[in-house]
């Protein structure tokens, strides 16, 4: 099958991106500055991305909100017009299908976005568990999304929106906004542990509109960040990765995000398996490692000679200066301070545990 190009392809090549294919399409991994300088940007000023990869699944009428309540684990009663609202999707067993974004548009309008990889069988997967008056409907043909973050995103944004169209707290978003005159749906999201956006347009638009923020940053150094800042940014704010940190066979409450399962909402698919499981046996920790070297996804992770998990994500956090990993790990081991050995190709590194998010940014929205 041939990698698709996103509506920016053409741009990312100008701008010297290095191309490579990621979740069925041509994206950048890095421009010129590369993955540390991009990295830098997005945490001392701000940087752009095109995300145009991932899936937009629209759900509406009067059953709606019922069914999105089945879907998912976390709570979306109540939830206002413009409010944005994270979620882990379970399967029958409590294994993760896939996490996601849910927006409350207007009335009985939700927009669920989802991972790339997962765009198809997601739809499958919500389309056959769809009960009631509720129209469901795969839009991630009729959007690009273009996520600008960083501290200085906000100022960048406040140059082509007028106030009023930009969202003010994190989390919420603005259906109709204008951005530099393109009609988007601006959301106050985002994926690297900062502050910032993620502009939702029609796909002609999503040239004009990056070509816009970027001259719009340039002063602020704004610059243009491929897949690979997108990956050490979101690691450094231990922010979790489908496929690493979560999949079919990790539930929730493994993967930490307890916060985002709310057993007392009412059924939901995978709430019985959750519940007949019990505290879980394993969970996601944190490690600075102490040794020279870097611990990778599948290295095994020991204590005294004993195997206690695997690492899911792993990699030198720039902003820190250290090398850092995420993995699953037998839960009584997972006690900020412990001592522990990472098996990495045959030499054994040390590392301690430590409390997540390795990263948290200065001041709150």
């Amino acid at each position: 099958m041939t990698d698709l190009k996103t509506p920016l392809y053409d741009r990312h090549v100008a701008l010297g991106g290095r191309i490579v294919s990621f979740a069925g399409f041509l994206l950048p991994v890095q421009y010129e500055a590369g993955v540390i300088a991009e990295h830098l940007s997005v945490r001392k000023g701000a940087g752009l991305f095109d995300v145009s990869h991932m899936g937009e699944l629209r759900l509406s009428g009067p059953d709606a909100l019922k069914n999105i309540q089945r879907l998912v684990s976390n709570d979306c009663a109540g939830m206002p017009d413009g409010r944005v609202r994270y979620s882990p999707m379970c399967n029958e067993q409590g294994g993760i299908v896939d996490d996601l974004i849910i927006c409350k548009l207007e009335g009985e309008d939700y927009l669920l976005v989802v991972n790339a990889s997962n765009r198809a069988k997601d739809a499958a997967w919500i389309e056959a568990h769809l009960d009631g008056n509720v129209a469901f409907r795969d839009e991630s043909d009729s959007f690009a999304q273009i996520a600008l973050q960083g501290p200085l995103s906000f100022d960048i944004i406040s140059r082509l929106a007028a106030r009023g169209h930009i969202p003010e707290r994190y989390y919420t978003m603005e259906q109709h906004a204008e951005v530099s005159g393109i009609q988007c749906l601006l959301s106050r999201t985002g994926y690297t542990g900062e502050d910032g956006f993620e502009l939702y347009c029609a796909p002609d638009k999503a040239l004009p509109l990056w070509d816009a923020l970027l001259a719009a940053g340039r002063d602020e150094g704004l610059l243009p960040c491929g897949l690979g800042a997108r990956d050490t940014l979101r690691l450094e704010a231990a922010m979790p990765l489908y496929g690493h940190e979560m999949n079919e066979g990790i539930t929730p409450l493994e993967a930490g995000l307890g916060a985002f399962v709310k057993m007392d909402k009412g059924d939901f698919i995978g709430r019985q398996a959750l519940l007949a499981a019990g505290a879980p046996g394993r969970i996601r920790a944190g490690f600075e490692v102490v040794s020279r070297g870097i611990a990778r996804e599948g290295c095994e992770i020991y204590k005294d000679g004993t195997r206690i998990g695997i690492v899911t994500s792993g990699t030198h956090a720039p902003y820190l200066g250290f090398p850092v990993a995420m993995g699953l790990i037998d839960t009584e081991y997972a006690v900020p301070g412990q001592t522990v050995q990472i098996d990495v190709r045959g030499r054994m590194l040390d590392a301690k545990t430590v409390s997540l998010p390795f990263y948290i940014k200065k001041g709150s929205v």
